[in-house]
Order: C-alpha cells, then sequence, then structure tokens
C-alpha cells in the first residue's frame, strides 16, 4: 500500500495538470473568438450555453452519470449555489467575448494577470490558507507588476478589473461547489440554457441571428462553442479541487501570457516598453513562487527522510 503522503502528491499532481490543461486552452481561446468577430457577443455567449448543456448532456449519458440531479434540483441551497456560479460565469464570459472582438486581447490578459491576486486574497482570507515567506514575496512582485501596468493605463482599467473579479468569485465558488466538476458545470448550463435559448429564438424569430443566416463555418464554429467552452471548464473545476487556492491562482498566469502574445504578436496590439516592465515584474513573480514551492518541497522531502 502507497503511503499517504505518496496519494496526496499524485492527487496534488494530477490537480495541477488539470489546471495548467485548462489555462493552455484559454490562453488560446482568443483565436476562436476572432473567427467569430462578425457574430455579436451576446449571441456567441448564448450559444456558448446551449451548445455546452449539449455537450455535457452527452457525456453524462455515456458516462450514466444522472442519479445526482433529481436530489440537487430538490435542493435550494445547491439550485441556489449554482445559479450565483453560473451568473458570474455567464458576465465573465460576454466581457471576454466583448474584449477580443473589439481588439482588446492585451486588455482582457491584464484581467486574468490581475485575477491571480483576486484567487490568494480569497484563499487567505476567506479559506484561511496561509502562505510562507517567499510566497507573500512573489505576490508582492506580481501586486508590484499589476498596480505599474494599471497607472501606466492612465485611467482605471474596467475590462481587467471586472474580469479579474468575475472569475476569482467563480473559481471560489467551484472551489467550495457541494457538486463535482461534471456536475456542477452541467447544473450551471441547465439553469443558464433556459434563457439562452429564449435569447436565441427571439433573433430567429427578427431575423437577425447569425447562425440561420451564417455560412457553413460559422454555423460550426457556433455548434463547437460547447466542446471549447466544457471541456477547460471541467478541467479548470477538477483542478480547484485539488490544489491550494493560491496555487491555482499563480498558475494562471500561462493564459494570459498566451492571451497576450496572441494580442502582441499576431495581432499587433500596442505593447511599448512600460508594459513590458509591467509584465515581466509578473513573470519574475510566477518563477519565484515556483522555485520557492520546489525549494519547500524539497525541505518536506529531506525532513521526512
Amino acid at each position: 500500500m502507497m503511503p499517504a503522503s505518496t496519494d496526496q502528491a499524485t492527487f496534488m499532481q494530477t490537480g495541477i495538470l488539470y489546471a495548467c490543461s485548462a489555462y493552455f486552452i484559454w490562453g488560446l481561446i482568443p483565436l476562436y473568438f476572432k473567427a467569430l468577430k462578425h457574430v455579436p457577443a451576446l449571441e456567441i455567449l448564448t450559444h456558448r450555453m446551449v451548445w455546452s448543456l449539449v455537450f455535457l448532456s452527452v457525456v453524462l449519458v455515456v458516462r450514466q452519470q444522472w442519479r445526482w440531479l433529481g436530489p440537487a434540483l430538490r435542493n435550494p441551497r445547491v439550485v441556489g449555489f449554482f445559479a450565483a456560479s453560473a451568473a458570474v460565469l455567464s458576465i465573465n464570459w460576454f466581457i471576454y467575448i466583448w474584449a477580443v472582438n473589439d481588439g482588446r486581447v492585451v486588455d482582457a490578459s491584464l484581467g486574468y494577470f490581475i485575477n491571480p491576486l483576486v484567487n490568494v486574497l480569497f484563499g487567505y482570507f476567506l479559506l484561511k490558507e496561509r502562505l510562507r515567506g517567499g510566497q507573500w514575496v512573489a505576490i508582492g512582485v506580481a501586486a508590484l507588476g499589476v498596480v505599474w501596468l494599471t497607472v501606466q493605463a492612465g485611467q482605471l482599467p474596467w475590462i481587467g478589473l471586472l474580469l479579474a473579479a468575475s472569475f476569482g468569485s467563480y473559481g471560489l465558488l467551484r472551489k467550495t461547489a457541494p457538486l463535482g466538476a461534471l456536475e456542477g458545470l452541467a447544473l450551471e448550463t441547465m439553469l443558464l440554457t433556459p434563457f439562452a435559448a429564449a435569447y436565441i429564438g427571439w433573433l430567429v424569430f427578427h431575423g437577425q441571428s447569425e447562425f440561420v443566416a451564417g455560412d457553413g463555418q460559422t454555423q460550426t464554429l457556433l455548434l463547437l462553442a460547447g466542446p471549447i467552452t466544457a471541456i477547460p471548464l471541467l478541467l479548470f473545476a477538477a483542478g480547484a479541487r485539488r490544489i491550494p487556492m493560491t496555487l491555482l491562482g499563480m498558475l494562471q498566469y500561462i493564459g494570459p501570457t498566451l492571451q497576450m502574445g496572441l494580442g502582441v504578436f499576431l495581432w499587433h496590439e500596442p505593447f511599448n516598453q512600460t508594459k513590458l516592465i509591467g509584465f515581466a515584474l509578473i513573470w519574475s513573480a510566477l518563477l519565484l513562487y515556483t522555485l520557492e514551492g520546489f525549494w519547500a518541497g524539497r525541505r518536506v522531502r529531506t525532513a521526512v527522510a
């Protein structure tokens, strides 16, 4: 039988793999939204909701995993919990889609650089997670980078702040969720889909649906909104349940780094030297946090041995 510490290490490593995979997919997702830039953000959002539910329903049928649904729907606390997480998730989705299609990918990436700091604050103040001295130093360096970017922008970065607050709240809710990753996401989309389907029906009735009027490529991309949306969210939710909120926050730098790279090098959004300084501070914080964690883990293993 493996020692409990080995089981815990495997559990943590799996969580890290899930979270990194989710952030990598999210880092590249602007490519998907750019391909749909001719479709209004709200219509893309509603298709994400509807086709995510279709995709998740297929997964649940294949896995014969429906027994949880009845008890969950009969529990007002569970329904209220996931109604709240669904609300903050839909806000995050809409803002992000609008920002990408408005040519503000770098501004959106700033939101996801701020978000790990929100996760750390939630983890520290609400979940009573504790940080070592070296981790506080890394958080401080990251915060300095975010402050620098905010000041250099010359105005309050509403896009970044709203994205950070909404996804940070979603991460906290999923961290403490009473259902598993698949079940929770399925319930969220079930709660959102009636509103989304009603809006899509309204668009079709008034002849304003890009899905109906669009070409085959547009229709295919909107149909793919289901798996493209659901898969990284499932990975994220599974990872959030396995690793501390503080570590989850630091890993999130993977996504915005990729997003920023797309915005600067592919779509040539403005990125001057002052922005480079801010991003360099954040990357340095990530490296420091990673090295500190490696060193702390090595000390623990040495002490146990």
